[in-house]
């Protein structure tokens, strides 16, 4: 069954991941076919929805001012090749505020699915680079998937890990748009 909703983390997945933060619009690079992918996706009839932990905005590296620059950017981008950005939620909160959005909680994909009025199942599929992000959708009753770019490379390497036997069979690709192709080739 084709999922009606695909949940992607932004950076790492959409966009090039800094240690540092991605602190501007002009640091926000897309990854190579990501902005592509994301316009298949929507033209292959799924709704797309960002799932993003900002805590740079609790750090102070950038204002909301900033953000909203970076996601009319990537959603430019992506309008431009043809696709659509249904929803983008982020978590403003830094590690230490105990907030109910910040990944590996699923309040991010309970935002998305009210907004969307869309329930979360697991013909949901949230993809991430991080160990967290693949939490936050099983939490949510999502599948999941996760991508080798970004942070993909350790994520992999931490699920040989006994603690994160929930996530041993999850499906793992090079990056967005090698889930893109295969998604579409297989639908």
């Amino acid at each position: 069954m084709k999922p009606a909703l695909i949940i992607l983390d932004r950076d790492g997945v959409i966009n090039q991941d800094s240690d540092n933060y991605i602190r501007s619009a002009d640091e926000w690079i897309p990854i190579p076919g990501s902005i592509e992918a994301i316009a298949a996706l929507s033209k292959a009839g799924y709704s797309i929805a960002i799932a993003t932990n900002q805590s740079g905005l609790a750090r102070g590296y950038f204002d909301n001012q900033i953000l909203e620059a970076m996601h009319h950017k990537l959603v430019t981008l992506v309008n431009a090749a043809g696709g659509q950005i249904a929803h983008i939620a982020y978590c403003p909160h830094g590690p230490a505020d105990d907030c109910d959005c910040r990944k590996p909680k699923p309040g991010l994909m309970h935002q998305i699915s009210n907004a969307l009025s869309i329930p979360l199942t697991t013909d949901v599929v949230v993809i991430g680079d991080s160990i967290r992000d693949l939490e936050a959708g099983i939490k949510a009753g999502c599948t999941v998937v996760l991508v080798k770019t970004g942070k993909g490379q350790k994520s992999l390497v931490k699920l040989k890990d006994p603690e994160y036997s929930p996530l041993k069979n999850i499906a793992v690709y090079n990056n967005l748009a090698d889930f893109v192709n295969n998604l579409l080739a297989t639908a």
